[in-house]
């Protein structure tokens, strides 16, 4: 599963086919994945109900406001991190989160635990590849081991003065502690993973090492690297975050990414806007390119048919401030694609997009019915 968001959206009218169904038009912005139409679905008038602009961009993977989180069954946990924890400890990394705490608002915040915590992203192609495939020296391996050591023992006493404070609060603030002990747990499970991986060798690759050079040209860098993560199965879940960090003045355009997302209907605007978000989407159809280019032998078919890869954004309509309607593309992953479908526009009827996350999830081999505000899996998405 990779799960690709930005923060700003997509100018709709660049974006979307005025047509539904598998003869649905080409737009300017899905040209780049004119090949890819039999391998992609694209949806229209999915979102979370949310309003709340820039800041209900971190809702994306979630479905929730933190405010709202604590009232959910599952908490605010986000659609990668649920994936992750089902995979555990059978890769490398039960996920991997790229992009940047930069940015408007944070930037494009993703990735969250159950308890509300975000997770922490890996800022760039040369920090992802040090962590992919290059093996630390003796020195840095013994300090490993004495940090896991430590924190273990630190772990222990921790829990036995939390168990012990339990006993002796009232219900609410016992509330309260077992939410600390779930986030003491999340970190137990790290350490184990630690464990285990530190004695197994990491892969090996021919790609050379790559530099930092910036979000928006090392587009191309990451990707690439996170195809490699997927096909020697050191992780299975990957997320990257397209923030405020993406400068556009690194593709040759002189203005704010930010100030072009509203644009306030000004041609010349809307046109460098277009051009920030075409080349967005000219390397997400290259990393497509990527994964339907290397065939994965135990299923006699290609990484894209095993992998999942959802393209899109907590906003709407950046110019307005709004959250409806959101961009929301799925490749891959086993599923019947070649469609634009066509979602009610009701509010009475709205469809939640929590629903395609659910079905992502079973897909992924997760037993759920439900995800966060979603009420069921999207009717009409099928596998193949």
């Amino acid at each position: 599963m990779v799960c690709v968001g930005n923060e700003f959206g997509m100018y709709g009218e660049a974006f979307w086919p005025k047509t539904f169904g598998a003869d649905y038009e080409t737009t300017t912005l899905l040209k780049p994945l004119e090949a890819h139409r039999s391998d992609l679905t694209l949806f229209s008038h999915l979102d979370h109900g949310h309003k709340g602009g820039h800041f209900a961009v971190h809702t994306f993977l979630t479905g929730v406001k933190a405010a709202e989180a604590k009232a959910m069954p599952e908490g605010g946990i986000s659609l990668d991190q649920r994936a992750a924890e089902f995979v555990g400890s059978r890769s490398r990394f039960p996920s991997l989160t790229i992009g940047s705490a930069d940015g408007l608002h944070g930037g494009c915040q993703m990735s969250w635990t159950r308890t509300g915590t975000r997770v922490p992203p890996i800022s760039g192609p040369r920090e992802l590849f040090h962590a992919l495939f290059v093996e630390d020296n003796a020195d840095a391996r013994r300090k490993a081991v004495d940090r896991i050591q430590l924190q273990g023992s630190i772990l222990d006493a921790v829990l036995g003065a939390a168990r012990s404070l339990k006993k002796r609060v009232n219900a609410a603030d016992g509330r309260k502690v077992d939410e600390y002990l779930s986030s003491v747990r999340a970190v137990e499970t790290k350490l184990d993973l630690d464990r285990r991986w530190l004695k197994i060798a990491k892969p090996r690759t021919e790609m050379s090492e790559p530099e930092n050079r910036g979000l928006a040209p090392d587009l191309p860098a990451i990707y690439d690297l996170v195809a490699l993560a997927l096909q020697t199965d050191s992780t299975r879940v990957a997320t990257l975050e397209i923030g405020g960090s993406f400068a556009a003045s690194d593709i040759g355009i002189r203005h704010g990414y930010h100030g072009l997302s509203h644009h306030g209907k000004d041609e010349e605007n809307i046109k460098l806007l277009v051009q920030i978000e075409l080349y967005q989407m000219e390397q997400f159809a290259r990393f497509l390119d990527r994964l339907k280019s290397i065939h994965e032998p135990e299923s006699d078919g290609t990484l894209l048919d095993r992998t999942m890869a959802l393209l899109g954004s907590g906003m709407g309509n950046a110019n307005s401030h709004t959250n409806s309607d959101l961009p929301i593309i799925l490749a891959g992953g086993g599923f019947r694609h070649g469609e634009h479908k066509e979602h009610p526009k009701e509010s009475n009827k709205r469809v939640p997009l929590c629903n395609l996350y659910a079905s992502m999830l079973q897909r992924f081999g997760v037993e759920t019915d439900t995800f966060s505000t979603g009420n069921g899996t999207l009717t009409g998405l099928e596998w193949a």
